[in-house]
């Protein structure tokens, strides 16, 4: 994979990893396996995301939704997680990837929540890439608990609300710091959010690819950064 037609690369890239348990069901495949393949998928994506000079990519890794799925399959995912945690930390850190986890972490298991906070702490000085990975993760209650760390602030009068603007939300979201996504493609053929970003995606590019996310390769990571060089971005200007 080479990056040299690119001219114009996105800072933050957001990915809805969509199709593992589709593409399992098509291989005659259980959909732990399906799983087990966007994982390596997920991989390669981020080794590419940082050679080709993506600054920031977020990656929808486990919705708050997710929890409500099949007991066995709930298990499966979280062990898959603590696996890519114990064996990527030090990979990760080699090759200069900050890790960031966003979602309601309270609902993680207590050895999932240790494995994060320890890579978050290994990394959090490295600058090639930030990786975000929403885990136990929906953006309206990410929305939900911003407004109520405002409002708890407005009660205690540490903020008036005449000065609750754009800048201060954003600092009350899990992904206070980070740009707003550039880019945010879909695997699967679906198009739609699905409680992702919500607030953050407003003048984001689109992008849905009809692979299912374990079939998604870097060549076609490079095509969607293709397809958003060719757009022109207007933030809601007249043309």
């Amino acid at each position: 994979m080479s990056n040299r037609h690119l001219t114009k690369i996105p800072h933050h890239v957001a990915i809805i990893m969509d199709g593992n348990g589709r593409w399992a069901r098509g291989q005659s495949l259980s959909r732990l396996e399906g799983h087990k393949k966007g994982s390596e998928v997920a991989r390669e994506i981020v080794t590419a995301a940082s050679r080709i000079g993506v600054e920031y990519l977020t990656l929808y890794a486990f919705s708050s939704e997710n929890w409500r799925r099949d007991p066995h399959e709930v298990s499966g995912l979280m062990a898959l997680l603590q696996h890519y945690l114990e064996t990527e930390a030090e990979e990760l850190h080699k090759e200069g990837v900050r890790l960031k986890v966003i979602g309601e972490r309270s609902l993680l298991p207590n050895t999932i929540l240790n494995l994060v906070e320890h890579v978050e702490e290994l990394t959090k000085r490295n600058k090639t890439l930030t990786l975000q990975m929403a885990i136990s993760y929906g953006s309206r209650a990410e929305i939900l608990h911003a407004t109520q760390e405002i409002a708890k602030k407005t009660r205690d009068h540490r903020l008036d609300p005449e000065d609750i603007t754009e800048k201060i939300f954003n600092e009350h979201l899990y992904t206070a710091g980070i740009p707003d996504p550039d880019l945010l493609i879909r695997t699967s053929g679906e198009q739609r959010i699905s409680n992702y970003l919500l607030w953050q995606v407003a003048y984001t590019e689109l992008v849905f690819v009809d692979k299912f996310w374990p079939e998604f390769t870097p060549e076609d990571f490079m095509e969607a950064l293709l397809t958003y060089q060719n757009r022109e971005r207007r933030f809601g200007t007249a043309a």
